[in-house]
């Protein structure tokens, strides 16, 4: 039985594409939110807004722009050449610090004033690339904290915690929207829509998971 109604943090990549039919399957009503966060690559909210039509999701784009104010990384800072390889002794330059933090508290106060207490991200510890705020422990603790915040009762689920890159396309597949996740997402650092500029390391993890499916499923 569905229930009532849940906020996806949305993008319009591949891991909150399918976080938003893993909604749409599990929830009655779903409200797709995007943020405009100072991103290079604006277009993501563009496809966002079509998938979330073609998906018959309310789509919201709300401003976070301060947030490129707050730090240094290459997502947002144009004269910043991106790490194509995780540092040994620091996170890569595409990290943007609290940038989960302040989307999910604001996609919860969002929530809060529709009457709406779950949350869905696509976060994942399995192949969370060294990002400290996609770690479980991260989203059970700030989960604890926006419960505290606002005395309600909010649930973050996040169903590709622990599934690889793999895993998450034969998800999208099982839940219909294998085509429309592999031509209509933005995953790409670069900006290039669908598998994308194949050398960021965006598109490195997501091609990986993709051989490795496709190989899994000719063999069944």
């Amino acid at each position: 039985m569905k229930q009532s109604s849940a906020v996806v943090l949305f993008s319009g990549g591949q891991d909150s594409t399918t976080c938003l039919f893993w909604a749409k399957k599990h929830f009655k009503k779903v409200y797709a939110v995007s943020f405009l966060y100072g991103q290079k690559h604006q277009k993501e909210c563009e496809l966002a807004r079509a998938i979330a039509e073609k998906a018959e999701v309310e789509f919201h784009l709300l401003d976070a722009r301060f947030i490129a104010s707050l730090g240094r990384n290459s997502l947002t800072d144009t004269t910043l050449e991106m790490d194509t390889e995780k540092p040994e002794d620091s996170f890569p330059n595409t990290f943007v610090p609290g940038r989960n933090l302040f989307f999910l508290s604001i996609a919860a106060v969002f929530a809060r004033e529709r009457g709406v207490f779950h949350l869905v991200t696509g976060v994942s510890q399995t192949d969370y690339s060294g990002y400290p705020d996609c770690r479980d422990s991260f989203i059970k603790s700030l989960n604890v904290s926006l419960n505290l915040a606002m005395d309600e009762q909010f649930c973050i689920h996040t169903p590709l915690m622990w599934i690889n890159k793999a895993e998450t396309w034969a998800l999208s597949d099982e839940l219909g929207v294998f085509d429309l996740v592999r031509t209509q997402t933005l995953t790409c650092y670069n900006g290039i829509q669908g598998d994308g500029c194949g050398h960021c390391p965006a598109c490195k993890l997501r091609k990986e998971g993709l051989d490795e499916y496709l190989a899994t499923k000719k063999k069944v």
